[in-house]
């Protein structure tokens, strides 16, 4: 069996994230924090001697802007792909943690509460969001078996893919984090999926914030 790897990059770090406001699809750019975490996060890459075959990047701009920071310094391209987004948070958006459980309460205890088929009034389901990232694993492993992925997505997506790959319920409280321009490594045998490595910010400068729109 081949053994397709795949290294995960969050984004790295925006105003909204620092503000607590929850981001789902809107497209917030990095800020000035952000872009030095992408560029630390590409220079650590280089370093490691990182040989990947292909990279992807969520279409949302705080991604692609992390992505960008690789494709500079490896001289590759970034293909863009809007099933890489986070969660669509609905009316949720823009909110940050403390006005949301005022302005839109029902929506917050749903949300809190990981009802599964709750869409957030114009958002994505739990469900809905755990069957499209489901969908882009298997496509990109069935497209690309035995090779080696750099993908750049979201705080939510990067959850998501811990889920599946971990077989951890999906309405399961949150047991791992996912920081701003963290490393994350998972692979699959051609059977079954496997964590490989989690949660890696030893390349930052300085405080990597958690993700924040679960």
């Amino acid at each position: 069996m081949k053994t397709t790897r795949f290294c995960l990059v969050r984004h790295g770090e925006t105003d909204w994230n620092v503000a607590r406001r929850l981001q789902g699809y809107t497209d917030i750019p990095l800020n000035p924090h952000g872009l030095a975490q992408a560029t630390q996060l590409a220079q650590a890459l280089e370093k490691s001697q990182l040989q990947f075959d292909v990279l992807y990047t969520s279409d949302l701009q705080r991604a692609a802007h992390t992505a960008n920071a690789i494709v500079e310094i490896f001289h590759t391209t970034a293909i863009p792909n809007s099933a890489l987004r986070e969660r669509h948070l609905g009316n949720l958006q823009g909110l940050t943690l403390d006005e949301a459980s005022v302005a839109e309460p029902e929506l917050w205890r749903a949300h809190l509460a990981r009802e599964l088929d709750h869409e957030l009034s114009g958002g994505e389901s739990i469900s809905q969001f755990a069957s499209r990232i489901k969908d882009v694993m298997e496509k990109l492993r069935h497209e690309y078996t035995g090779k080696t992925i750099l993908l750049v997505s979201h705080g939510g997506v990067l959850d998501m893919m811990y889920r599946i790959t971990t077989n951890q319920a999906l309405d399961a409280e949150r047991t791992v984090v996912v920081p701003n321009a963290s490393l994350n490594w998972i692979s699959h045998d051609g059977v079954s999926w496997k964590l490989d490595r989690w949660a890696d910010t030893s390349h930052l400068d300085g405080i990597s914030l958690d993700n924040l729109d679960l």
